[in-house]
């Protein structure tokens, strides 16, 4: 397929990526999702790929340059593993790299950064809470001074990665109500007061580990503060877009998956006398799939050539977001129509995504949210 942005680079890197989720990720889709789990051998093997190293100095294990376009490209991929729990439990981390290569010491940097982008150590960022998810501003937990240490007291939860993680970089208050008074802290697992319990029962991302954390009198070093003291919010805000932009590639490349199962199904399977797919009403299920991936492709190599100019469009990627989860629920409903009986049963696809629909709108903000923040960018 051609893209109109395109380097030799960019294509290599695409196929690395698609060759290895094929081999490696997409024939144990069943397996993990059933097991609630992955190998941690899967966290090195990624880590090999330096897909956790854009933007992050080689002497940390990054590549030592940034891409967005290859960024993006991973997220798309990475949907052909069938299971979207494997790549939340993989890409955890990827939230929490940025803010310690940036803001951490190099002390600490040296000592633990490179494992996480290797895939040695793994990583989470803690800023959702049980009383406030996307309410950053009304944070709870709270960060005290004490000497040359800070206490920590508070609880994060839906912490994607929670419950494997090495290192957590966490939102806590030290100073007064709204965001500017939260300051983010390195927190290491083995931390005196420190607990974690599991969130099981979910309705997607069965692979993928989500965790309630807890912090009592969690003493943390004075240098574990990342960055300025108040100034945490605005630290991860760079973060957001990523992680949000990672959101739209992947909802991209779950919808192009959808449109394959249906297609494939829909030329096998015979209904009154023909295939499937001659059927008028299937036609046009799968002509608008089509062009809704379309058009969503094209705005996403906009909005990564806008970012690649230095530009980085919030309102673009605040409205992609939610635009691409709905679409992508719009896809994986008409998939399972077309699919039929054969698409409701569990170890399909079709099934594991329809049922990932929900977090893809929620997660790295929800379908409200970011409508709110793209008007906000937009000057009203």
């Amino acid at each position: 397929m051609l893209r109109p942005f395109d380097t030799e680079e960019r294509r290599q890197f695409r196929e690395t990526c698609r060759r290895f989720i094929e081999t490696e990720l997409q024939p144990h889709a069943n397996e993990w999702d059933e097991a609630g789990e992955i190998p941690w051998e899967m966290h090195q093997k990624v880590g090999a790929l330096g897909v956790w190293g854009f933007g992050v100095d080689e002497k940390y294990g990054g590549l030592g340059m940034d891409d967005i376009f290859m960024r993006a490209a991973w997220g798309e991929e990475a949907a052909r593993a069938h299971n979207g729990g494997t790549l939340a439990a993989l890409g955890g981390r990827s939230i929490s790299i940025g803010p310690i290569h940036k803001l951490a010491s190099e002390d600490i940097k040296d000592r633990i950064l490179k494992d996480i982008v290797l895939g040695n150590k793994g990583s989470s960022l803690g800023i959702t809470e049980p009383g406030g998810g996307s309410d950053v501003a009304n944070m709870q937990t709270t960060a005290r001074q004490d000497g040359n240490h800070w206490v920590i007291n508070g609880a994060k939860t839906f912490i994607t990665g929670g419950m494997t993680a090495d290192y957590y970089v966490i939102g806590a208050r030290t100073g007064g109500e709204g965001l500017d008074g939260i300051s983010l802290f390195l927190v290491e697992k083995d931390a005196e007061g420190f607990s974690r319990t599991a969130l099981d029962k979910k309705m997607g991302w069965w692979a993928s580990d989500q965790a309630s954390l807890y912090f009592d009198e969690v003493r943390v070093p004075a240098e574990n503060m990342l960055g300025e003291e108040g100034r945490g919010f605005i630290q991860i805000m760079h973060n957001f877009n990523h992680e949000r932009l990672g959101m739209v590639a992947q909802s991209l490349g779950m919808m192009r998956v959808l449109l394959e199962y249906a297609i494939d199904y829909a030329q096998q399977r015979q209904t009154f006398g023909k295939p499937l797919i001659r059927h008028q009403v299937i036609r046009h299920k799968i002509a608008e799939m089509s062009a809704r991936i379309d058009r969503l492709d094209a705005w996403l190599n906009q909005i990564c050539w806008l970012a690649e100019q230095g530009e980085m469009p919030v309102a673009q990627i605040c409205k992609a977001k939610f635009s691409a989860t709905k679409d992508l629920e719009y896809c994986a409903s008409e998939a399972m129509q077309i699919l039929g009986g054969a698409g409701y049963l569990r170890g399909n696809p079709v099934e594991r995504f329809y049922r990932e629909v929900k977090v893809m709108a929620i997660g790295g903000g929800s379908e409200e949210i970011m409508r709110d923040l793209a008007v906000r960018q937009m000057g009203l």
